[in-house]
This record gives structure tokens, sequence and C-alpha cells, in this order.
């Protein structure tokens, strides 16, 4: 079977209304992370110093050594940073979301103290804030496992949330499998959260960011002064408050670090984004845990059958139909590269119809050919299939007038014995006068033509079951 497992289409091209608490425009979600303590060293039994986000440009590990310079810079974000941030955020009675490596949480008691009683919400970070991508799956696990032990030790409770940032790609599943935790944020892929399934288990996954984020003010090419992190901030806010006034709710994340932007110059930046979201209404400044469990209550996960994880029986057992007594195109449809984008109508579709565009001439003609004549015999003896059954009834085709049927069996007749196969068109999207004026129009085409029309219908009409079908 071959699938793809990446997901390309989420919400789709309708996401669900939001409705955040209070009728709010925007969800604007403050993220701090606190990595100082945690980072790679040598004290900490790593192999070399840090390199990663901070002020010292091309910074490189020191295999061995203690890289003075970078420990410094990791040590401002908790001796200065940290409180200038706490101070702005408690000031504005604003609450944030820590993501904490554990580590780093154990080796700053009154830090931890501080984010507690501001009733911050404390999420894990990991164990260690390292690079997670060579790591072995079960080394993660244990990791992953350790960090909830000693953040549970630390902050009094276990963490409900979990971001790693520099993680693997078995980074979700492993912490989905935990069990425990009411969202996970290794994600950069949407402005909502949404439901992931990881075996029997239904996983909130609220997105992050990387452009919304003080880290830029440490790579490049990135932000330079505090200015251009509120310009940035305003020009995304702006956006997203006005979806939002358009009834289309977003979640707006920023992503903040206590050695970058608690400096005096970066913070002004994030100062005056503050006043200016504040200056307008509607705007919900909630905790990622807040969020979960607003996204919990409001739009819980609903599984349903999804086409891409079916087996070979029951794929072709729901979509055989589709086309009309061709159940050869489900099969040969199943054995693409399928992924969460065909769980949906459009994508089945997509699936179905590229075999069929590239089947043989003789196959194609055997799909109009298996077509019943519109009012025709098939019709009188209540032998159409369930599927074409609805859709001429739906058009009033299974209660004509002695003349109407007349009609329709002169033009069946005429049109068959010109082309070779019926007459096919979508009559779901026509009343019984439009499609009489099309039997009447399309019967003096050539039959090239008709061949390219009818296959072209006949798409149609498998977009319209499909609908009926999925979401």
């Amino acid at each position: 079977m071959n699938r793809y497992p990446r997901d390309m289409i989420g919400h789709g091209p309708t996401p669900p209304d939001a409705a955040w608490p209070g009728g709010a425009k925007i969800a604007v979600s403050l993220v701090l992370n606190y990595e100082e303590g945690g980072e790679n060293n040598i004290l900490h039994g790593d192999a070399a110093s840090e390199a990663f986000l901070s002020d010292i440009a091309g910074a490189a590990p020191w295999p061995g050594q203690r890289h003075w310079n970078m420990e410094s810079i990791y040590e401002y974000g908790a001796r200065a940073g940290f409180w200038r941030l706490h101070r702005l955020f408690t000031g504005l009675n604003i609450p944030v979301t820590v993501y904490g490596v554990a580590t780093a949480l154990a080796r700053s008691p009154e830090q931890v103290a501080a984010m507690r009683s501001a009733g911050w919400e404390i999420a894990s970070h990991g164990l260690k804030w390292v690079e997670h991508k060579d790591m072995p799956e079960a080394e993660e696990r244990r990791q992953i496992a350790e960090a909830i032990r000693l953040h549970t030790e630390v902050v009094g409770e276990r963490p409900l949330g979990w971001y790693t940032g520099r993680c693997s790609a078995n980074t979700l599943r492993l912490t989905a499998e935990e069990g425990g935790f009411a969202w996970i944020s290794d994600s950069y892929d949407d402005d909502l959260p949404y439901w992931v399934e990881v075996g029997t288990r239904d996983q909130l996954v609220i997105p992050y960011t990387l452009e919304a984020n003080d880290m830029r003010f440490a790579t490049s090419p990135g932000y330079t002064e505090g200015e251009q992190f509120f310009t940035y901030l305003r020009d995304s806010f702006d956006t997203l408050y006005a979806e939002g006034a358009s009834g289309a709710a977003k979640m707006f994340s920023i992503g903040l670090h206590c050695r970058l932007i608690g400096r005096p110059g970066k913070i002004a930046g994030l100062k005056r984004f503050l006043d200016y979201a504040l200056g307008h209404e509607g705007v919900w400044f909630p905790r990622r845990i807040d969020i979960a469990r607003h996204w919990a209550r409001v739009h819980p996960h609903r599984r349903r059958e999804r086409p891409s994880k079916m087996t070979h029986s029951d794929f072709i057992a729901r979509f055989g139909g589709i086309f009309e007594h061709s159940p050869w195109i489900a099969d040969r449809a199943w054995t693409l590269e399928l992924g969460p984008a065909h769980d949906r109508a459009a994508g089945v579709h997509s699936a179905l119809t590229r075999v069929f565009r590239t089947a043989a001439h003789k196959d194609r003609l055997a799909v109009l050919q298996a077509h019943p004549d519109l009012a025709g015999k098939l019709a009188a003896a209540r032998r159409l299939t369930d599927h074409s059954a609805a859709e001429q009834a739906g058009a009033g085709l299974d209660a004509l007038t002695d003349a109407e049927r007349a009609e329709f069996e002169r033009l069946n007749t005429a049109y068959v014995a010109k082309h070779g196969f019926p007459f096919i068109i979508a009559v779901r999207d026509h009343d019984k006068a439009g499609i009489l004026a099309a039997f009447q129009r399309r019967l003096a085409n050539d039959t090239e033509t008709e061949f390219a029309t009818a296959c072209a219908q006949v798409e149609r009409i498998a977009e319209l079951r499909l609908r009926a079908l999925l979401p």
C-alpha cells in the first residue's frame, strides 16, 4: 500500500469557527521559552558548548570546552531577561505559557516560583535544550519520561503541554503515545489547533511559530531592532484580526526567549506590540492550556473513516460504484500514493479521475457505455443503481408525462445511434427542462466532442456522489 504520511489539507478551504470565548476575533498566545541552564554544556554532560540562538555571530560548538561568552549570554536570560519579561507581563495582566526545559527549571527555583505565582502555564520543553534529530527512538522516549518526572518534581505538577523544538521525526508520535498531554506544539503548519490520531489516542496539536518569534534576532535574515519585531507582529495581528472580524477567527502564536527579547532594545518592540493589541476589542490572551480546553470542548475530535487508511476491499466496497459499474477504477486508485489529503471528497475524486483519465480509450468508452439511458428502460424497470436512481429522481425524471418520456426515448435512440454511448449529464446540476435542452443541443455535436463532454460529465457525477459521502 503506497501511502504518503504528510497532511497537505488540514482544515481545508473552510476551517471551523474557532468560537473563541466572548466572541474574540483573535487568540494571541504568548510563549516564553525558558532554556537557560538546559543548553549544551560540558557541565551538563554534553560533548560541547552551545551554539544555537545567541547574540554571538557564527557561533560554533567548542568540543570538550566551556564557552564562557555563550554561557554568560544564556545566564543573562535567567538573571535579567526573565525578570524584565515577568514585570512586563504581570504589569499588563497578560498570562503566558512557558516552554520550560526540565533541567533549566530545576536550576532556576526563584523563576519557577514567580511563574507559578503569576498563574502562568509551565509546559515541558524537554529534558535538555539539545538536538534530537539523531537521537534513537528508545532514548528519546526515555528522555520524554524523565523530563516529565523532573518537571513534576520541580514544578509540583506534571506538564499538560509539550514542545521539543529541536525535535526528531518521532517526537510528535512519542509525545502523543505518552498519553498525558492536553496539547503538543511540535508543528508549524496551521493557524488553528487540530487533532491527530496516534493509535487509539486523539491528540490535540496547537501549532507554534518560528517567524513571529524573537529567534529571528539571532538568525539571518532576521530582526536587527525592536521596531522591526513590532512591525512584523503588528502586520500579522492586523491580518488575523481582520480575518476574525469576517468570521474566521484564528490563533496568533508569538515565540519569545529570555536571553533574546529580554534585552532592553528588543523588549521595547514587544511592549509596543502589546500596547497596540490591547488597544483593540475582541482580543483574547490565553495560555495554551486555555486554548486546548476550549478546543476540546467546542471542537471535540470525532473519528471517521479515512479512505487513505482503508483496506483494499473496503475501499472498493465504498467507492467502486462512484464510476457507474466500473469498480476497476477504485481498484487501481487504491494503489496510488494516497494520504490525508485524499481523506476528503476532493482527494478521492482526484485519485479516481486520475485512473479514469489515463485509462485506455476502450476502457473509458466502457465506462460511458455502463451508464443508463436517461429515463430509459432500466429506469422504468427500476433496475438503476442506487446512485443513478436517486439522481434521476432528484431531477424529476421518474415522473415524466407520456410526451416527455417519448421525447427522451427518441433522443436516447438517436444519440446512441450516432455516438455509440448513452447521453450523460450530471443531472444534479440541472432541472428537467435544462436536461432536455442540453440533450437536444449536444445531439448535434461530433462524436469526438461528445466523448470528451461525456467523460467530463462522468467526472462531475463522481464528484457529486463523493460529496454526499465525504467532507
